[in-house]
């Protein structure tokens, strides 16, 4: 399969071994993956800020990105369900990386071991945008996209906090223009790890882990950290 790779601007400029662990892992899985270095923001801050209106040179130019791939796969919630519903045409399928291993290639063995206790954050955008996860609040039989791809991880152990789908204030813009509650509520969520007694928290969006990873480090010294479910699957230690 001919795989489009979108990566993130905040991933290229901040964390570029998350865009570097997606490519690996779907070459591993057999994908054909083009990566475009024309790529840039996909145009979702302007968008939450009011100015989707204003995006339009750069919906034009994203949509011209990958001729000739089936489909898009992009390692971010966020910028994924964006891409979905303002950007690409729906010619061209874009999947975030877990429900596109899930649903798609159907990958049943993963060959990734990462010893550790590892928390999922699952982020707002793809819990009830791009529905990765069965939300608390439904009455529906449980499911996570995420969960199913770290239980094939050798020595993982999976922890659950009690607020298991409970937003971390990121956000977005909303961490600007509501700073003191945005903090609040990444104290609350990064207690809610500690509480687990996790080594690792992972997400599908770095975004989030980004807001958490600020508010663990102004901390001290706690021994959390945070990474990319990407850089988990694609992990042999």
């Amino acid at each position: 399969m001919r795989v489009g790779l979108y990566v993130p601007c905040y991933i290229d400029q901040f964390y570029p071994q998350v865009g570097i662990a997606t490519l690996e892992l779907l070459e591993k899985q057999g994908c054909e993956v083009v990566f475009n270095p024309q790529q840039t923001c996909c145009g979702q801050p302007m968008a939450n800020s009011g100015f989707q209106h204003l995006t339009h040179k750069l919906d034009v130019q994203n949509n011209s990105l990958f001729a000739g791939c089936e489909c898009v796969v992009c390692p971010s919630g966020s910028c994924t369900l964006h891409l979905k519903e303002h950007v690409f045409s729906q010619d061209l399928p874009v999947y975030e990386l877990s429900e596109f291993l899930v649903d798609v290639l159907k990958v049943e063995n993963l060959h990734a071991s990462f010893p550790f206790r590892v928390g999922i954050h699952q982020s707002c955008h793809g819990l009830r945008g791009l529905h990765l996860a069965k939300s608390s609040e439904l009455v529906d039989e449980p499911y996570s996209k995420i969960g199913t791809l770290l239980d094939q991880v050798k020595g993982l152990e999976l922890r659950i906090p009690e607020k298991v789908d409970e937003c971390c204030g990121f956000g977005g813009t909303f961490a600007v223009n509501e700073e003191p509650v945005s903090a609040k509520m990444g104290q609350d969520k990064c207690a809610e790890f500690e509480q687990a007694d996790v080594d690792y928290i992972t997400s599908a969006d770095m975004s989030c882990l980004m807001h958490i990873e600020g508010i663990i480090k102004r901390k001290g010294q706690a021994k959390m950290k945070v990474i990319h479910l990407a850089e988990i699957l694609n992990s042999q230690i």
